[in-house]
Formats: structure tokens, sequence, C-alpha cells
């Protein structure tokens, strides 16, 4: 434990440091009980996440893409426009 002041009270203390929502808290004793009676019961539960396996991308036909004889080429592409 560091004495540091507390992020909730903002009183000097030994504080714990917590980490919220990817953040980094000092927060006292007290606080800390107050704000985990205060959150108890709430919040989301903590799923289990699959991993979802998508299929390769098709890739275009060849036969498709070749235009017939005596037709104008197909040309396909794309450019980045500068902002």
């Amino acid at each position: 434990m560091i004495v540091h002041k507390c992020d909730l009270c903002g009183q000097v203390k030994e504080c714990l440091q917590k980490e919220i929502d990817r953040k980094e808290y000092d927060i006292c004793r007290e606080c800390w009980s107050e704000l985990q009676a205060k959150l108890q019961g709430k919040g989301r539960a903590k799923e289990s996440r699959e991993i979802v396996l998508l299929p390769p991308p098709k890739e275009p036909n060849e036969a498709e893409e070749k235009p017939r004889p005596g037709e104008p080429p197909i040309i396909r592409g794309s450019f980045d426009r500068p902002n």
C-alpha cells in the first residue's frame, strides 16, 4: 500500500491501486468498500467468448472476368483518394 491522494474523496491516505475501465486509480479502503457495496449485483456477467472462424475469401473466377473476343477489356481497381 502506498500513501497517495484518493481519487474519489481527495484525502491523503493509504490507497490501493485499482484498474477500472483500463485506467488506474488510487482509492482508499473506505471509498473502495462504499463503491464495492454500491456496485454489488450490477454490471454484466463475464461471458465466455467463442472464436468464430470465417470461411476463406473466395477468389474470383478467371473465366468470368475475361471479356469476350471483340469487346473492350474490363478494368477493375481502386485508389485511395487523399483527404
